[in-house]
């Protein structure tokens, strides 16, 4: 089992870096990837950069030319649901593109042909997070993720995607790392942890609360990290 731990800024793969033992720095398509063990197991961490085409790059050089079966995406959100505030932990149940628009042609927000509006992630990995969760005290929630290529911080636009999409949170890479796993059929799992509310204070929060945040999810992942089984997610 090769695992690929995946985030969309230094930031956000930093508190992983830390806890990572024998890492090998490999350059590869203008990109950074650090192979190491962690609780026995093999890892390759990498941030991607920021957006949907730069994470689409990355997700496929880790299952293609890293050769990762398993990949674990951890990084911060802002929240759109209600009950969702700084600090907290969301899982997605499914992904979707909320800036992918050809309505034109008489399609739904998000979708084109042959693809999906939603692209759900691994339900083992879910379960798993759910047993991390529950024997470590932490609340989990989780919901649909939304995703696209903005920095979301107008009221307006957040309620238009919580109201079409029925999203619990917002980020701008997670849908697309959904599609590449999903076409390849590797096993994913995306979380974040919320750094700010998506609304006209998002600048402010995001800054603020981005490296707590981001540790947040870093240590939650770990924990999933060490308890995967040696051979696959079975």
């Amino acid at each position: 089992m090769r695992i690929a731990l995946m985030g969309a800024m230094p930031e956000e793969i930093e508190p992983l870096l830390e806890k990572i033992d024998d890492i090998c720095l490999t350059e590869y398509g203008a990109n950074r990837y650090y192979i190491g063990t962690y609780a026995g197991k093999e890892v390759v961490v990498a941030y991607s950069k920021i957006g949907k085409v730069f994470a689409s790059l990355t997700a496929a050089m880790l299952l293609e030319k890293f050769g990762c079966d398993t990949l674990l995406f951890s990084g911060v959100a802002g929240a759109i649901r209600e009950d969702l505030h700084i600090g907290d932990l969301i899982m997605a149940e499914s992904l979707c593109q909320h800036d992918l628009d050809i309505t034109a042609f008489g399609h739904p927000y998000g979708y084109v042909p042959e693809g999906k509006v939603y692209v759900p992630t691994d339900e083992k990995l879910r379960a798993l997070a759910r047993q991390v969760a529950r024997e470590k005290g932490i609340e989990l929630k989780e919901g649909i993720i939304a995703t696209g290529d903005q920095f979301i911080a107008d009221p307006e636009r957040k309620a238009w995607i919580a109201e079409t999409f029925n999203a619990a949170a917002l980020e701008m890479e997670g849908a697309a790392v959904a599609v590449v796993c999903d076409a390849l059929e590797v096993p994913f799992f995306v979380l974040r942890a919320i750094s700010d509310s998506a609304d006209m204070e998002a600048g402010f929060d995001f800054d603020a609360f981005l490296h707590k945040s981001a540790r947040i999810s870093a240590d939650f992942i770990l924990e999933m990290v060490r308890r995967l089984p040696d051979g696959d997610n079975d």
